[in-house]
């Protein structure tokens, strides 16, 4: 079966490929990508009343450090895409409801986008959240992953007009003494 037009990873024998970026001009690349953990309601009042601190640590603050390491090291997880040096990785992490919404937003100056890498740093905050809350629950639930906006290549995209980022604050994580942590189960509940 013949290659499909628009498919730049696969050549014309249908094999995967690296995209040749070479003669493409440098520009400056931005990319925001979001995505959603929803948590149960007990657990997300229960971690609301802990400052969002469970005994592995500070779930939003551990969440962050990992989403900017996985945007930098994309290149590495998805086998077709181009090491990029990121001028700025930003995450910011903010609760609605039962929900953690994580943006991140990716930039740099070159010859191919950043949408994988803001896709990237998303997905690992993410993750990092099941991963540090999962003692509390199974039924977390890592919902939509999706790209919000980019610009600065051939097509620009932005989805951000139906319910809007901007402007939204992020969570205040309060100081939390030992008797708080001690309310957290280690296990999930029974």
């Amino acid at each position: 079966m013949p290659t499909e037009p628009g498919l730049s990873h696969v050549d014309a024998a249908d094999r995967p490929r690296m995209v040749d970026v070479g003669a493409k001009p440098a520009t400056r690349r931005t990319a925001q990508a979001r995505a959603r953990v929803t948590f149960p309601a007990e657990v997300a009042a229960r971690l609301h009343a802990a400052g969002y601190v469970t005994p592995k640590g500070a779930v939003l603050t551990v969440a962050h450090i990992a989403g900017v390491m996985g945007a930098k090291a994309t290149a590495q997880l998805i086998p077709l895409c181009h090491p990029l040096s990121l001028d700025q990785c930003d995450i910011a992490i903010r609760m609605e409801g039962d929900d953690a919404l994580i943006d991140c937003t990716v930039s740099c100056r070159g010859s191919t986008g950043v949408e994988m890498e803001a896709l990237t740093g998303a997905s690992v905050a993410a993750l990092t959240i099941y991963d540090m809350c999962k003692a509390m629950s199974h039924d977390i639930v890592i919902g939509e992953i999706r790209l919000m906006r980019k610009s600065g290549g051939r097509h620009a995209v932005d989805h951000t007009a139906a319910g809007a980022v901007h402007g939204a604050a992020a969570i205040d994580v309060a100081p939390v003494d030992a008797a708080d942590l001690e309310a957290i189960p280690n296990h999930p509940p029974s």
